[in-house]
């Protein structure tokens, strides 16, 4: 009986056994199956929890900004790669053989004193040192060849921490178009701030930590690199610009030159160029404001820079940062007439058969405007009348328009807005508005002066973008400087396509207009910027600087090529050369045949014209006061200042262009300062460039 029930007992164990082992198998499984689940869905979080309850350092690892490239991949701006040295003294001080080795390595190599490095070691329990910034590949690799070596082997508790720094190869080549860098990959003006959430990426981390072994590890998360910039700018044609205006600088020291070189069928910028440049690699050196003091020694600047407030030190940098291109204004002279004739042809108040009589003045209202020729030009045709840039003819031309079509002109060529181009620097449209009379602003004697470009301003980049749309056809696009955007190994990410924003004339009247602008330069007031074997059109302008009568000019020339199908637009300004008679000297017709000289052969436009430049009649008028003895002054007749319906806003200057859009570089309104009322409002004496046209010191 006891033998049965004990059979009967261990079967039962045997059973629980088997079920206690079956379950312990379920559960095991279970078990392994669940952490591989967890390692496997949620093993990085889970890694950073485990991490974070050790001794570890948490490290940045830094994105790569993207590069800036021009038309034809020349790099204009890059990110180089740098090291941090960094030391672990938790590791340096295990032994007393790894200290001493890592202290006369570090010296050796790096400088790094005894004294130096007692100092670091005194945190024993860190892991994370910055010895040294900003160390070159090569002395990274030096080192790093010694701590391989039999002789280095005891070196311990030292690595690299890689980062960039950003580098533009050209130095101040292109500055204002390119902007600057600063701490935190913050682009400031130009391309780099206006795509400055394309160029940057997004930091990786790397956590590293001590193991109950010593042994340090690591998990990475890697960095996002930022994008890359295509441009249509062509570094070669911007160092021709730079070379020449750098000579004509020598020759008559103007208190400012720029040039904006454009392709007129798509309206893309292909160089900028701004006489006060500045080194993107070091944008707040000071020694960049230098020409800001011309009354002072070097001695006595090198004091005053040593005691700038900071203040004082941003206001001039300011400046120097300014693009003149996009954000001054200054009345345009008689290179307004292109446009005023090429609206006068398209809504049909000109047939272009006209003939014109000029008697040297023009009665409007109670006033006398006196055209540059004083005994008159007589009688003139329409080419007539813009090759040798007749006020005159051009008060009657306005008169003709009237107020509603020459404000509709005005509007459609796009002055007194922005032109939209995308790099930051433009005014906002409130501002620009006030910079040219509407219609109901528009008066006999407004109308009469803003008929030869005067009591108007504008920008460089209004005017150059209007004037390629006068020879393109008429098509109006919209000013840029990015065609696409790749990333880090060329793949396409955006690309940019050229935005017609409207028509602003036919085909037929853009013909007529090339035609008579190529008069200018063979008949009329643009002689100098004659080449054999070229054709060439353009338009001259000098605008008499407030306050007048000080013979102080701007000078201008904004011209293409060739005439028949044109391939680039070339607008040069130059602000007051240091010449006896500013007017006359030809400025910025002079500088536009130098650099054409060097960029039609760069280009490829060929000799096409058998025109030889010696026999061209040099026309040179003499400069002389739109008002006479009795007229009212500038002031009196200045935009925003008359009664007659003139209105509060001072439509000449840019006093109140700052409306707080599109900030400048340094946080400055670009719209700002003395944007060409201050300096340039009224009076264009067009005896432009040298005297040649010479139809409007039209001080008005």
């Amino acid at each position: 009986m006891k033998k049965k029930k004990r059979k009967l007992f261990l079967r039962r164990m045997r059973h629980k056994l088997l079920f206690m082992m079956i379950a312990l198998t379920i559960l095991f499984a279970v078990l392994i199956g669940t952490l591989v689940y967890i390692n496997t869905s949620k093993g990085a979080r889970y890694e950073k929890e485990v991490l974070s309850q050790k001794n570890y350092e948490s490290i940045t690892v830094p994105y790569r900004r993207g590069d800036i490239l021009d038309c034809n991949g020349t790099v204009l701006a890059t990110s180089n790669k740098i090291y941090s040295l960094i030391i672990e003294p938790k590791n340096i001080l295990r032994k007393e053989e790894i200290r001493k080795a890592t202290t006369d390595a570090l010296n050796k190599y790096f400088g790094v004193t005894k004294e130096e490095m007692d100092e670091y070691l005194k945190d024993s329990k860190s892991l994370y040192k910055v010895v040294k910034k900003h160390l070159s590949y090569e002395e990274v690799k030096a080192f790093n060849d010694y701590a391989d070596s039999d002789e280095g082997s005891d070196i311990g508790g030292v690595w690299f921490e890689e980062g960039y720094t950003r580098v533009y190869p050209y130095k101040e080549l292109g500055c204002h178009m390119l902007g600057f860098v600063v701490s935190g990959n913050e682009g400031i003006g130009g391309l780099e701030g206006s795509y400055n959430d394309e160029l940057n990426g997004t930091n990786g981390r790397t956590y590293a930590f001590l193991n109950d072994s010593y042994n340090l590890e690591r998990t990475t998360e890697p960095a996002t690199n930022g994008y890359t910039l295509v441009t249509s700018i062509d570094t070669e044609i911007q160092k021709i610009v730079q070379k020449n205006s750098l000579e004509l600088q020598k020759k008559m020291n103007p208190k400012n030159i720029s040039v904006l070189v454009m392709r007129p069928k798509t309206c893309e910028v292909l160089a900028m160029y701004n006489l006060h440049q500045y080194d993107p690699n070091d944008a707040y050196n000071v020694d960049s404001t230098r020409y800001q003091f011309p009354d002072m020694s070097d001695d006595e600047f090198k004091a005053y820079e040593d005691k700038m407030t900071d203040e004082q030190r941003l206001d001039a940098l300011n400046e120097v940062w300014r693009n003149f291109i996009l954000s001054d204004t200054f009345e345009p002279g008689s290179t307004y007439k292109s446009f005023v004739l090429a609206g006068a042809l398209e809504e049909g108040v000109l047939s272009g058969d006209e003939d014109f009589y000029c008697d040297g003045h023009q009665q409007v209202a109670d006033y006398d405007i006196y055209c540059s020729e004083h005994d008159g030009h007589g009688t003139l045709d329409l080419p007539g009348a813009l090759a040798y840039s007749c006020n005159d003819s051009f008060m009657q031309i306005g008169a003709l328009m009237g107020r509603t079509v020459f404000a509709k002109t005005q509007r459609n060529f796009g002055f007194g807005m922005r032109t939209g181009i995308d790099i930051y620097g433009e005014m906002g449209n409130e501002s620009l508005a006030t910079l040219i009379y509407d219609e109901d602003r528009l008066n006999e004697v407004e109308l009469a002066t803003s008929a030869f470009g005067q009591g108007v301003s504008v920008t460089m980049m209004q005017l150059g973008t209007a004037f390629c749309s006068v020879i393109n056809g008429g098509y109006y696009y919209q000013p840029n400087l990015v065609r696409r955007i790749v990333d880090e190994n060329g793949n396409l990410i955006k690309n940019y396509d050229n935005i017609l924003v409207r028509r602003t004339i036919s085909e037929d009247t853009s013909a007529k207009m090339r035609e008579m602008l190529q008069g200018v330069v063979e008949n009329g007031t643009g002689w100098r910027t004659a080449i054999e074997g070229y054709t060439i059109g353009g338009k001259t302008g000098t605008a008499e600087k407030i306050p007048r009568n000080q013979g102080n000019f701007i000078l201008s020339f904004i011209g293409f090529a060739p005439v028949e199908d044109p391939e680039v637009v070339i607008y040069c300004v130059v602000d007051e050369p240091d010449v006896p008679e500013q007017d006359m000297s030809g400025a910025g017709t002079m500088l536009f045949q130098m650099i054409a000289k060097d960029l039609f052969p760069y280009m490829n436009i060929y000799r096409t014209n058998d025109i030889d430049p010696s026999t061209i009649k040099e026309v040179d008028d003499p400069v002389s006061p739109v008002f006479v003895e009795g007229s009212p002054t500038d002031e009196e007749v200045a935009p925003g200042t008359r009664d007659e319906g003139a209105g509060d806003a001072d439509a000449g200057n840019g006093e109140d262009a700052d409306d707080g859009e599109n900030d400048g570089a340094g946080g400055e309104d670009a719209g700002g300062n003395d944007t060409g009322g201050e300096e340039t409002e009224g009076g264009d004496t067009d005896g432009d460039t040298g005297g040649e046209d010479t139809g409007g010191e039209d001080t008005g």
